[in-house]
């Protein structure tokens, strides 16, 4: 079987990818350009692929493919019907980062509560030399023990999460879908955005959740809330985002993506980094060492599944 990865550097060069443990061919691509994608799949039986699209057009010419190992959780770019239709087998990662990603919304929470960046940059400016005395309160400081998180999206990193901020004094609410009763266990969304000092989005990106977050949805949230995403970029109307913190109607905002990566320079997103109250990093809250590797050995094996003629984490 011949084996194609696609966009190898969506990996850190220090993890280790084991060799399958059966007859193969391996071909690996640092990254590949759209208009590359047939030639480089034409002879592939498997395609390992991050963030590279495969979609209908580009998997009708691929006859020989016979399984897409996504090196990742989220399937956007990977058109499923297609590949049901197709025959095509797709396989996703499933919790390899559980401990990565939580750590990485509670360090945001606890920067934007403690204004970690806004002082540090202050300091940077002359700031302490200024004030004369030992210290200095130009923004204010928060704790974590006794505010409300609100969960949006409740799976595994969400769950982990909780039982971070729990430990720490936190409440939390768990909001039901938009436009879904409360219950079992869940409350309203609109009434986890008006009572919440910290929105976290762990959602996938569909159809029904671009733009969860927007004018209407910041309207109805605290004017101090601080809001996190380390799910997708597209789960929240960016635009509005800024509008937001221009307008200061929130606390502030940590995000580790965007509807575009990389951003361009004019992207909302950008713009936003003139706050003090606003963090961006990049798409790298899943990107522990420890996670990425879990990650390679998951993709290994998911692909010596299927070839043994097991299912596991398939997605068709």
């Amino acid at each position: 079987m011949k084996l194609v990865f696609l966009d190898r550097q969506t990996l850190a060069p220090t993890i280790e990818l084991r060799a399958p443990g059966f007859p193969h061919r391996w071909q690996s691509h640092e990254e590949t350009a759209p208009g590359q994608v047939l030639e480089r799949l034409r002879e592939a039986d498997i395609a390992i692929v991050n963030k590279v699209r495969l979609d209908a057009d580009t998997l009708a010419h691929l006859p020989r493919l016979k399984l897409i190992a996504i090196a990742a959780t989220g399937s956007d770019n990977v058109d499923l019907a297609a590949c049901r239709q197709a025959g095509i087998a797709v396989c996703n990662i499933r919790d390899y980062s559980r401990n990565s990603v939580p750590e990485h919304a509670l360090a945001l929470i606890m920067a934007l509560n403690r204004n970690l960046h806004a002082y540090r940059a202050s300091i940077a400016a002359g700031r302490w030399q200024q004030a004369g005395q030992f210290c200095y309160f130009d923004y204010p400081v928060r704790d974590l023990a006794g505010q409300t998180l609100g969960l949006i999206g409740y799976g595994t990193i969400a769950r982990d999460l909780e039982r971070l901020a729990t430990a720490l004094g936190m409440q939390v609410m768990v909001a039901a879908r938009k436009g879904q009763a409360a219950g079992e266990g869940r409350l309203a969304f609109e009434e986890v955005l008006a009572r919440a000092d910290v929105l976290s989005l762990h959602c996938p990106l569909t159809d029904d959740t671009r733009h969860l977050i927007g004018p209407r949805e910041f309207a109805l949230m605290k004017p101090d809330v601080l809001l996190i995403n380390v799910g997708r970029g597209g789960l929240v109307d960016e635009a509005a985002l800024l509008a937001a913190l221009e307008n200061g109607t929130i606390g502030g905002a940590g995000f580790d993506v965007a509807s575009a990566e990389p951003p361009a320079p004019d992207h909302p997103l950008m713009q936003a980094l003139r706050h003090p109250n606003f963090i961006l990093t990049p798409h790298i809250a899943w990107a522990s060492q420890s996670a990425m590797q879990r990650l390679a050995d998951q993709l290994i094996d998911n692909i010596e599944a299927f070839v043994a003629g097991r299912e596991q984490n398939r997605l068709v």
